[in-house]
């Protein structure tokens, strides 16, 4: 595992676990794309409630036993169970292969486990299913520049700073690649 892993892990975990934490608050569509417009604001102050909503709103299925799986497998995660968190992520995929967050949460699982395949293949299905999903996209960023692949780990972090201009794991991600690329020593 390279020191970069180590360090980023908890990162992608904690993205996770803030979606797992934020509880219900929103809904639906329309009120994500009023969540996005308040992200999108430069100067928002307010953009970690913002955040934490939007995962709130991701994390509802529409299925209360669908609920239960991704909270059951965030669980698993965040006790390092990776075995029963990819069972449970499995079963909710297989049962709601529409609900983009079974696939997110499972992409995390099988990150933290460090298949990285399966992970790519979860977050390509994530983001085929919701193009705005900075968590994966981040995620992304961070298997490719892990791979030693920066060019389009930077592009991948840049994708999700477009989303989501607030967060600083993502933001310092994109200057740290930036000035390697440039020569630029940190």
């Amino acid at each position: 595992m390279t020191k970069l892993h180590q360090i980023l892990k908890p990162v992608v975990a904690a993205l996770l676990l803030v979606g797992w934490l934020a509880g219900p608050v929103l809904g639906q569509a329309g009120n994500l794309d009023e969540l996005f417009t308040e992200l999108a604001q430069p100067d928002n102050p307010d953009w970690q409630r913002v955040e934490d909503d939007i995962w709130a709103a991701w994390s509802r299925s529409g299925s209360d036993a669908m609920d239960l799986l991704l909270e059951r497998g965030r669980a698993a995660i965040e006790e390092g169970n990776l075995d029963a968190a990819i069972e449970h992520l499995t079963a909710l995929v297989d049962h709601a292969p529409e609900f983009a967050e079974g696939w997110n949460a499972r992409a995390t699982a099988y990150f933290n486990a460090g298949l990285y395949g399966p992970s790519l293949a979860d977050i390509e299905r994530t983001l085929a299913l919701n193009p705005r999903h900075f968590g994966a996209l981040a995620g992304l960023g961070l298997i490719l520049e892990d791979l030693g692949l920066r060019d389009r780990a930077l592009e991948a972090y840049k994708r999700a700073r477009a989303i989501h201009p607030h967060r600083p794991d993502i933001l310092e991600a994109i200057e740290r690649l930036e000035k390697e690329q440039t020569g630029t020593k940190l």
